[in-house]
């Protein structure tokens, strides 16, 4: 986002998250490069760090003042999102995961959830400078496929919901859950009515951590982005008060206001990467001597740096309308979103292959730092969508009568 685009209030923003990246982010990540592959997941990231995002204010980004929270313009409220998430993430994207998490529940919750059940999560959230949220939809037999336009019941969630009482049962289960290994509070989605399809028989429901029959049962070992816990969730016979159910069956439409900034927001996170990539790549190639010359002079090595330098700009470019046309609102804002998430993650990829071959073996030592650029790109491939069905959810959203139809036999 070019800088005398920014209003005072993002420019200030911004300011304090570099330098909090900058002078606390990178150099944990440099001095500690062992620290990601602790295999205690609650001892990978120090507490100082969430603390330190707490300081600058970019924790609780998306609470409402009311209850103590930093407040945005709601006309450039997910533009601001990217800016901080990019910023974020070119420290560490682990990180960034982390905190934009909360940033997006809590969107949601200021939406959806009843006004006492606000008061008391969000005094929580404010309170604890390690409190994390999350969102569980995925699931072992279904998760961003269920996106596609199959909305027949064979193709509903698993996990079940069923009124009981004052109470609803929940009984499932949700794998690949960011922040799910130690998040404190959860918004779970379950099928309420088997005989409908997804979009009409899914409801949402607020969940506490320590729920009797919520079990946390481990914490998945990702390839990148490990300073966030991903984790799997089990529910037998969870009992959840009639109180905590945020929407009923039509839960999945109500979460617009979650999925079109977490997309804009995956795609900065993404950018971010890129960015990091990009800056130690430039530093490397003008001071490393190879051939009796600095790599930089070497035809081949300059146009690499070319390459990275373009996709990051051409992301930069997509990512600003996408993220302008959900602020405003735009008919075309969904299809927006799933382009820069999709376009995003494969030319920040290339990016960061680009800074692995420019750093020769250097690039593929763990120590040096680089290849953990790599890692952390290719991961976002898949997350908030597979590549192949973020472009059937474009097609989808541009041709709705025609492409995608449910390949089942009809009725």
């Amino acid at each position: 986002m070019i800088s005398h685009h920014l209003s005072e209030e993002q420019s200030l923003m911004r300011q304090s998250c570099r330098a909090f990246v900058d002078d606390v982010v990178i150099p944990f990540i440099r001095q500690n490069w062992q620290r990601e592959w602790t295999m205690t997941p609650e001892d990978r990231l120090p507490k100082e760090i969430l603390a330190g995002a707490d300081q600058v204010g970019i924790r609780t980004l998306g609470v409402p003042e009311e209850f103590g929270g930093m407040e945005l313009d709601k006309a450039a409220e997910v533009q601001t999102f990217a800016l901080i998430s990019e910023e974020v993430a070119r420290g560490d994207s682990g990180l960034a995961d982390k905190l934009v998490q909360n940033w997006k529940v809590a969107v949601l919750l200021r939406n959806l959830a009843p006004r006492h059940l606000q008061e008391k999560w969000f005094k929580r959230l404010i309170d604890d400078p390690q409190f994390l949220l999350a969102h569980c939809l995925t699931e072992p037999r279904g998760a961003s496929d269920r996106w596609l336009p199959y909305n027949v019941p064979e193709a509903a969630m698993q996990t079940r919901a069923v009124k009981q009482g004052r109470d609803w049962v929940i009984n499932g289960r949700k794998q690949f859950i960011s922040n799910g290994y130690d998040a404190g509070l959860y918004v779970v989605y379950a099928n309420t009515n088997p005989k409908l399809g997804m979009l009409q028989g899914t409801s949402s429901f607020l969940v506490p951590r320590d729920t009797p029959g919520l079990t946390v049962a481990r914490c998945n070992e990702t390839l990148g982005c490990r300073f966030m816990n991903n984790g799997e969730l089990v529910f037998e016979d969870m009992r959840v008060p009639e109180d905590h159910l945020l929407v009923e069956n039509d839960a999945l439409g109500k979460a617009g206001v979650y999925f079109r900034p977490g997309k804009i927001i995956q795609a900065s996170k993404n950018l971010g990467v890129g960015v990091r990539a990009f800056e130690v790549t430039s530093d490397y190639v003008q001071n490393y001597v190879q051939g009796g010359r600095i790599l930089i002079k070497h035809q081949a090595v300059a146009l690499r740096i070319a390459d990275m330098a373009t996709r990051i700009e051409a992301v930069r470019a997509l990512l600003a309308r996408a993220a302008r046309a959900v602020d405003d609102n735009a008919p075309d804002a969904d299809t927006l979103c799933n382009m820069v998430k999709l376009f995003a993650s494969e030319e920040i990829l290339k990016v960061a292959q680009h800074a692995v071959e420019l750093h020769g073996g250097n690039g593929m030592m763990l120590d040096f730092g680089v290849e953990k650029l790599f890692r952390d790109a290719a991961i976002f491939l898949h997350m908030d969508a597979t590549t192949d069905i973020s472009r059937m959810k474009i097609v989808k959203s541009m041709f709705p009568d025609t492409a995608g139809k449910y390949a089942g036999p009809e009725s």
